[in-house]
């Protein structure tokens, strides 16, 4: 990820997840949680492996049972990537996840009751260098700030966080990671903004509950692009009712939009229009499925007429501007060659992979 984007970067203290940096002007770090049951390794650990081909950076792990805390231990070996166990109530699952080798926790310290018990748990994370990340959504605040605030108010949610934080900096301990999430885009952006003025923890941030693929994908892009504008947020999760590897897949396209990553292929394609002579959404869709997942910083595009086409080829690094059953594929602003619709897809797609290996090849 670039660190010359056009929007600054709120300045915060530095953290340490795994063989990651998280806050600091550290790269903004993606991340995603499993839908499986922990304890079921082999189905999670195979989801993991989805997330991490995908570009997942960090996975979160539900921890709501016992065996789902020891179920981290086997897990880990089989990945590459910091696991941050999720967990609830139960400081005795804190433990034990940290003792099976998790990365970091999700808790919110109010809720393990006891100082006591908490101050076993946080110890333990001193000890082991576990970072902890409180966790607020506008669905499960304390009542007693429901009472005072009449609402879920934003206002509500920073003094949850807040009161969170304090119980563990109450107990010497400072590797915190703040997440301060609704469903709606104003109370959330409102929020993050608001704590921003009282805090310098590491943000992570997204729309909580954003829905399916297509509404949830458009409510976090207009939600993450604010919270990206204004420097708020350090790591970041796309929350979709689909398969977790397509929440890192549209975490990355709307960073890549907004000039803070340059993992993977910038596709580029017009709408289409009564001036297209082939078939263009099919040619798209097919190009698009058979790149997908390539990680080299490519821009690929497929254009469907001789009036923005050819320009828009030029400007790519690889490009076809069709006509009729033709395509003129462009490469690096010059005209590569000339084949028939037929032959298109084909051609485009293996020279996007000789590409890629090129690209690889210069970075080794």
């Amino acid at each position: 990820m670039t660190g010359d984007s056009i929007f600054p970067r709120r300045q915060t203290r530095a953290i340490r997840l795994g063989n990651l940096v998280i806050g600091g002007g550290a790269p903004i770090v993606v991340q995603s949680m499993t839908k499986t049951r922990t304890a079921d390794v082999a189905a999670t650990v195979r989801q993991i492996r989805r997330l991490e081909k995908a570009g997942c950076q960090v996975v979160r792990v539900a921890v709501p049972e016992l065996e789902d805390a020891l179920a981290i231990k086997k897990i880990k070996r089989e990945i590459a990537i910091p696991l941050i166990a999720d967990i609830h109530f139960d400081p005795r699952l804190a433990i034990v996840s940290i003792e099976s080798g998790a990365d970091g926790l999700r808790i919110n310290p109010g809720t393990f009751g006891s100082k006591a018990r908490l101050r076993e748990v946080v110890n333990l994370a001193g000890e082991r260098k576990i970072p902890i990340r409180v966790g607020v959504n506008s669905g499960s605040l304390e009542k007693d700030l429901l009472q005072k605030y009449g609402r879920v108010s934003a206002e509500a949610m920073v003094e949850s966080a807040l009161r969170q934080v304090k119980l563990l900096e109450d107990l010497g301990f400072y590797e915190i990671k703040i997440s301060i999430k609704a469903s709606d885009i104003r109370r959330t952006l409102e929020a993050y903004r608001l704590l921003a003025e009282k805090v310098d923890y590491p943000f992570h941030a997204g729309i909580t509950e954003a829905g399916p693929l297509l509404r949830g994908s458009i409510k976090s892009a207009a939600g993450l692009a604010l919270l990206l504008q204004e420097g708020l947020a350090d790591t970041i999760r796309v929350s979709l009712t689909a398969p977790p590897e397509k929440e890192v897949e549209v975490a990355y396209e709307i960073l890549r939009s907004l000039g803070l990553s340059q993992r993977g292929i910038n596709f580029v394609s017009c709408p289409g229009c009564g001036r297209s002579e082939v078939d263009l959404r099919s040619l798209a869709s097919k190009v698009e499925k058979r790149i997908a997942g390539i990680s080299a910083n490519l821009t690929v595009a497929v254009m469907g007429c001789p009036v923005n086409g050819p320009g828009e080829a030029k400007e790519a690094d690889i490009g076809v501007a069709c006509g009729r059953g033709i395509g003129v594929i462009f490469k690096k602003g010059k005209i590569f060659k000339k084949v028939p619709e037929s032959e298109i897809v084909e051609t485009l797609v293996q020279e996007v992979f000789q590409m890629t290996e090129k690209v690889k090849e210069e970075k080794n």
